[in-house]
């Protein structure tokens, strides 16, 4: 498989001199299956230069899936330009809102109306089709598998795992290890971490084996007490997780959009400082920033 990155801030595009070697686009991640299956994860600003490489080889037939709809993870996908020309294939995975009784269709349409944008669904010319995913039900694209697997956010978000002959990846979307909402002198604290503590042993039992942690790591862990419920992870515990799991390569992303590239460096050394040594060069797992034009193969 091949993992290549378009987009790696967070919560808004963010371009500029300050931002120019990790780049300022939102997320959206391209994986390549062995035989050359295209998966595409989020659709933010980042999938527009995504769509400008693919314009060189057409038919496009790709997969997209959604871990959630916010803006920063929607935002690109009436600009993808693949969705405009007759003969290509695009299947759109994501999340049923039991709210409003729809699909991840409705992400679509909401962004098509008038208000907001200029040119109607029925001017896209390729077969499109909208799918909802469930969690744990594994998705057959091409010689991979992908499997959506259900995090903490403030609205649905799957993080998904993609699978293709013994090697993985898996992109959590926005994620927020599970906070405990009671304190420590609480009556109900120690029930409710034991909660916590299982839901957390289930999605690293489903991560077993992992290759590649691509994973959400907004804040240092001295910003996280004022974030708390905001549905996003630190470096330090995005760094003690994909060590927990023993993963080859932990990729951190979805950067803040106020911390200039400098200043992500620096956070991201202090981290790694923080969390020390390794236990093993056996066992050592590699730390990464995300990087736009970043491209690790497996």
């Amino acid at each position: 498989m091949k993992v290549r990155f378009w987009g790696v801030r967070g919560s808004i595009a963010s371009p500029g001199p300050r931002t120019v070697r990790y780049g300022g686009n939102t997320t959206c991640i391209e994986v390549r299956s062995d035989e050359g299956a295209l998966m595409i994860l989020d659709a933010g600003t980042g999938i527009f230069p995504l769509a400008q490489q693919l314009l060189k080889s057409l038919p496009v037939q790709a997969s997209i899936f959604m871990t959630h709809t916010h803006w920063d993870h929607i935002q690109g996908l009436p600009f993808f330009t693949p969705l405009y020309i007759p003969g290509n294939k695009l299947l759109i995975h994501g999340a049923y809102d039991i709210v409003s009784r729809r699909g991840i269709e409705q992400a679509m349409e909401v962004q098509l109306q008038y208000s907001f944008f200029p040119v109607r669904e029925a001017e896209m010319k390729a077969n499109i089709d909208y799918r909802s995913v469930n969690v744990g039900e594994p998705i057959p694209v091409g010689d991979a598998t992908v499997t959506p697997l259900l995090l903490n956010h403030p609205v649905v978000n799957f993080g998904y795992r993609i699978d293709c002959k013994g090697k993985s990846v898996f992109f959590t979307g926005d994620h927020e290890p599970w906070p405990n909402i009671y304190q420590p002198d609480d009556e109900e604290y120690a029930e409710y971490q034991a909660m916590i503590d299982q839901q957390q042993a289930q999605l690293d039992a489903a991560l077993a084996g992992l290759d590649i942690l691509i994973a959400d790591s907004s804040y240092t862990a001295s910003e996280y007490p004022t974030k708390v419920g905001w549905g996003h992870g630190t470096l330090e515990g995005s760094i003690a997780w994909g060590r927990r799991l023993g993963v080859r390569t932990l990729v951190c992303t979805h950067h803040e959009p106020e911390r200039h590239d400098d200043a992500l460096e620096a956070a991201f050394a202090a981290a790694l400082d923080q969390a020390g040594p390794g236990p093993g060069e056996s066992c050592a797992t590699e730390f990464l920033l995300a990087r736009e034009g970043m491209e690790l193969v497996l």
